[in-house]
Protein backbone atom coordinates (compact mmCIF):
# COMPACT_ATOMS: atom_id res chain seq x y z
CA UNK A 1 0.00 0.00 0.00
CA UNK A 2 1.44 3.39 -0.95
CA UNK A 3 1.33 6.48 1.28
CA UNK A 4 -1.04 8.10 -1.19
CA UNK A 5 -3.70 5.48 -0.47
CA UNK A 6 -3.44 5.56 3.32
CA UNK A 7 -6.53 6.43 5.35
CA UNK A 8 -6.47 9.02 8.14
CA UNK A 9 -6.24 6.22 10.71
CA UNK A 10 -3.34 4.63 8.84
CA UNK A 11 -1.53 7.97 8.66
CA UNK A 12 -1.85 8.26 12.44
CA UNK A 13 -0.39 4.76 12.76
CA UNK A 14 2.48 5.76 10.48
CA UNK A 15 3.40 8.83 12.49
CA UNK A 16 2.90 6.99 15.78
CA UNK A 17 5.49 4.42 14.73
CA UNK A 18 7.82 7.13 13.42
CA UNK A 19 7.92 8.61 16.94
CA UNK A 20 9.66 5.46 18.21
CA UNK A 21 12.88 6.84 16.69
CA UNK A 22 12.82 9.57 19.37
CA UNK A 23 12.34 7.25 22.34
CA UNK A 24 15.57 7.01 24.35
CA UNK A 25 16.45 3.43 25.28
CA UNK A 26 16.63 2.81 29.04
CA UNK A 27 14.74 6.02 29.88
CA UNK A 28 11.23 6.90 31.02
CA UNK A 29 9.21 8.46 28.19
CA UNK A 30 6.57 11.17 28.54
CA UNK A 31 3.32 10.18 26.84
CA UNK A 32 0.49 12.52 25.85
CA UNK A 33 -3.18 12.00 25.11
CA UNK A 34 -5.39 11.61 22.04
CA UNK A 35 -6.15 9.45 19.02
CA UNK A 36 -2.74 9.93 17.39
CA UNK A 37 -0.95 9.28 20.68
CA UNK A 38 -2.97 6.08 21.04
CA UNK A 39 -1.19 4.83 17.92
CA UNK A 40 2.14 5.75 19.48
CA UNK A 41 1.20 3.87 22.67
CA UNK A 42 0.44 0.78 20.57
CA UNK A 43 3.84 1.12 18.89
CA UNK A 44 5.55 1.70 22.24
CA UNK A 45 4.20 -1.63 23.41
CA UNK A 46 6.39 -3.34 20.81
CA UNK A 47 9.58 -1.99 22.44
CA UNK A 48 8.45 -1.91 26.08
CA UNK A 49 11.44 -4.03 27.10
CA UNK A 50 13.78 -1.23 26.00
CA UNK A 51 12.32 1.51 28.23
CA UNK A 52 11.94 1.87 32.00
CA UNK A 53 8.37 3.03 31.70
CA UNK A 54 6.32 6.16 31.09
CA UNK A 55 4.88 9.29 32.68
CA UNK A 56 1.37 9.85 31.36
CA UNK A 57 -0.65 13.02 30.86
CA UNK A 58 -4.10 11.48 31.44
CA UNK A 59 -6.02 8.68 33.09
CA UNK A 60 -6.97 7.36 29.64
CA UNK A 61 -3.36 7.11 28.45
CA UNK A 62 -2.29 5.57 31.77
CA UNK A 63 -4.86 2.83 31.34
CA UNK A 64 -3.70 2.11 27.79
CA UNK A 65 -0.06 1.96 28.82
CA UNK A 66 -0.72 -0.32 31.78
CA UNK A 67 -2.84 -2.62 29.62
CA UNK A 68 0.26 -3.17 27.49
CA UNK A 69 2.40 -3.93 30.52
CA UNK A 70 4.23 -0.58 30.54
CA UNK A 71 4.90 0.77 34.03
CA UNK A 72 3.51 4.28 34.58
CA UNK A 73 5.37 6.51 37.04
CA UNK A 74 3.98 9.45 39.00
CA UNK A 75 5.51 12.63 37.57
CA UNK A 76 6.78 13.57 41.04
CA UNK A 77 8.85 10.38 41.14
CA UNK A 78 10.78 11.36 38.01
CA UNK A 79 13.36 14.16 37.98
CA UNK A 80 13.47 14.76 34.22
CA UNK A 81 12.25 13.08 31.04
CA UNK A 82 14.34 12.82 27.89
CA UNK A 83 11.36 13.23 25.58
CA UNK A 84 7.64 13.96 25.64
CA UNK A 85 5.57 12.72 22.71
CA UNK A 86 2.11 14.16 22.18
CA UNK A 87 -0.27 15.43 19.52
CA UNK A 88 -1.63 18.90 18.84
CA UNK A 89 -4.86 20.50 17.69
CA UNK A 90 -2.86 23.16 15.83
CA UNK A 91 0.84 23.82 15.29
CA UNK A 92 2.43 26.83 13.59
CA UNK A 93 5.75 27.40 11.86
CA UNK A 94 7.56 28.08 15.14
CA UNK A 95 6.40 24.96 16.94
CA UNK A 96 3.81 26.85 18.99
CA UNK A 97 0.65 24.80 19.49
CA UNK A 98 -2.95 24.78 20.62
CA UNK A 99 -3.69 21.70 22.71
CA UNK A 100 -6.50 20.54 24.95
CA UNK A 101 -9.13 19.15 22.62
CA UNK A 102 -8.99 16.01 24.74
CA UNK A 103 -9.29 18.02 27.97
CA UNK A 104 -5.85 16.92 29.25
CA UNK A 105 -4.00 20.21 28.68
CA UNK A 106 -2.90 20.83 32.27
CA UNK A 107 -1.23 17.46 32.74
CA UNK A 108 0.14 17.67 29.20
CA UNK A 109 1.81 20.98 29.98
CA UNK A 110 3.21 19.61 33.25
CA UNK A 111 4.81 16.61 31.53
CA UNK A 112 6.07 18.78 28.68
CA UNK A 113 7.72 21.12 31.20
CA UNK A 114 9.76 18.30 32.76
CA UNK A 115 10.95 16.97 29.40
CA UNK A 116 14.12 17.97 27.59
CA UNK A 117 12.49 17.55 24.18
CA UNK A 118 8.89 17.77 22.91
CA UNK A 119 8.07 15.72 19.82
CA UNK A 120 4.67 16.57 18.35
CA UNK A 121 2.93 13.93 16.22
CA UNK A 122 0.09 15.18 14.05
CA UNK A 123 -1.49 15.06 10.62
CA UNK A 124 -0.97 17.76 8.03
CA UNK A 125 -4.37 19.37 8.70
CA UNK A 126 -3.04 20.58 12.07
CA UNK A 127 -0.40 22.86 10.52
CA UNK A 128 -1.52 26.51 10.46
CA UNK A 129 -0.06 29.95 9.79
CA UNK A 130 -1.71 31.58 12.81
CA UNK A 131 -3.13 29.81 15.85
CA UNK A 132 -6.81 30.21 16.70
CA UNK A 133 -8.99 28.52 14.09
CA UNK A 134 -9.31 25.55 16.46
CA UNK A 135 -11.31 26.64 19.55
CA UNK A 136 -8.80 27.38 22.30
CA UNK A 137 -9.28 25.19 25.40
CA UNK A 138 -8.72 26.83 28.78
CA UNK A 139 -8.95 24.83 32.00
CA UNK A 140 -10.52 26.91 34.75
CA UNK A 141 -11.65 26.73 38.37
CA UNK A 142 -15.45 26.34 38.11
CA UNK A 143 -16.31 29.38 40.25
CA UNK A 144 -14.39 31.63 37.83
CA UNK A 145 -15.89 30.25 34.61
CA UNK A 146 -18.48 32.96 33.87
CA UNK A 147 -16.06 35.82 34.52
CA UNK A 148 -13.40 34.24 32.31
CA UNK A 149 -15.98 33.74 29.55
CA UNK A 150 -16.73 37.48 29.72
CA UNK A 151 -13.01 38.35 29.61
CA UNK A 152 -12.59 36.39 26.40
CA UNK A 153 -15.72 38.00 24.94
CA UNK A 154 -14.17 41.42 25.58
CA UNK A 155 -11.19 40.22 23.50
CA UNK A 156 -13.55 39.39 20.64
CA UNK A 157 -13.74 35.65 21.27
CA UNK A 158 -16.82 33.46 21.56
CA UNK A 159 -16.37 31.42 24.74
CA UNK A 160 -18.44 28.64 26.25
CA UNK A 161 -18.05 26.00 28.94
CA UNK A 162 -17.46 22.57 27.41
CA UNK A 163 -20.23 20.08 28.19
CA UNK A 164 -20.48 16.31 28.31
CA UNK A 165 -23.76 14.43 28.68
CA UNK A 166 -25.65 17.68 29.27
CA UNK A 167 -23.45 18.98 32.08
CA UNK A 168 -20.14 20.81 32.36
CA UNK A 169 -17.27 18.48 31.56
CA UNK A 170 -15.08 17.73 34.57
CA UNK A 171 -11.37 17.21 33.85
CA UNK A 172 -9.06 14.67 35.49
CA UNK A 173 -8.16 17.54 37.82
CA UNK A 174 -11.76 18.27 38.83
CA UNK A 175 -11.94 21.52 36.84
CA UNK A 176 -13.94 22.82 33.86
CA UNK A 177 -12.90 23.66 30.28
CA UNK A 178 -13.81 26.83 28.40
CA UNK A 179 -13.49 26.66 24.60
CA UNK A 180 -12.84 29.98 22.85
CA UNK A 181 -13.37 30.45 19.12
CA UNK A 182 -12.84 33.51 16.95
CA UNK A 183 -9.31 34.32 18.12
CA UNK A 184 -6.21 35.00 16.06
CA UNK A 185 -3.21 34.39 18.30
CA UNK A 186 -0.40 36.20 16.52
CA UNK A 187 1.79 36.42 19.66
CA UNK A 188 1.50 32.99 21.30
CA UNK A 189 4.16 33.65 23.94
CA UNK A 190 2.60 36.94 25.04
CA UNK A 191 -0.93 35.53 24.90
CA UNK A 192 -0.05 32.48 27.00
CA UNK A 193 1.77 34.62 29.55
CA UNK A 194 -1.10 37.10 29.88
CA UNK A 195 -4.04 34.67 30.08
CA UNK A 196 -2.18 32.44 32.53
CA UNK A 197 -2.28 35.33 35.01
CA UNK A 198 -6.07 35.62 35.03
CA UNK A 199 -7.48 34.57 38.41
CA UNK A 200 -9.18 31.20 38.04
CA UNK A 201 -7.26 30.09 34.94
CA UNK A 202 -5.53 26.77 35.65
CA UNK A 203 -3.97 26.29 32.21
CA UNK A 204 -4.39 27.97 28.84
CA UNK A 205 -4.13 25.62 25.87
CA UNK A 206 -1.49 27.67 24.05
CA UNK A 207 1.79 25.76 24.27
CA UNK A 208 4.35 28.44 23.50
CA UNK A 209 6.62 28.28 26.55
CA UNK A 210 6.45 24.48 26.17
CA UNK A 211 6.54 24.44 22.37
CA UNK A 212 7.47 21.51 20.16
CA UNK A 213 11.11 20.97 19.23
CA UNK A 214 10.21 18.52 16.45
CA UNK A 215 6.94 17.81 14.64
CA UNK A 216 6.36 14.54 12.81
CA UNK A 217 3.64 15.44 10.35
CA UNK A 218 1.65 12.69 8.63
CA UNK A 219 1.03 13.73 5.02
CA UNK A 220 -0.40 11.85 2.03
CA UNK A 221 3.18 11.34 0.83
CA UNK A 222 4.51 10.07 4.16
CA UNK A 223 5.97 11.51 7.38
CA UNK A 224 7.42 15.00 7.11
CA UNK A 225 9.85 16.07 9.88
CA UNK A 226 9.73 19.71 10.97
CA UNK A 227 12.42 21.01 13.33
CA UNK A 228 12.13 24.24 15.27
CA UNK A 229 15.14 26.23 16.45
Amino acid sequence: MTALSLTQDELKTLVGHAALDYVVEGEIVGVGTGSTVNKFIEALGTIKGKIRGAVSSSVASTQRLQALGIEVFDSNAVEELAVYIDGADEIDGSGFMIKGGGAALTREKIVAAQSRSFVCIADASKRVQVLGAFPLPVEVVPMAARRIVRQFERMGGLAQVREKDGAALVTDNGQHIIDVSGLQISDPLGFETAVSQWPGVVTVGVFAHQRAHVCLLATPSGVETLRFG
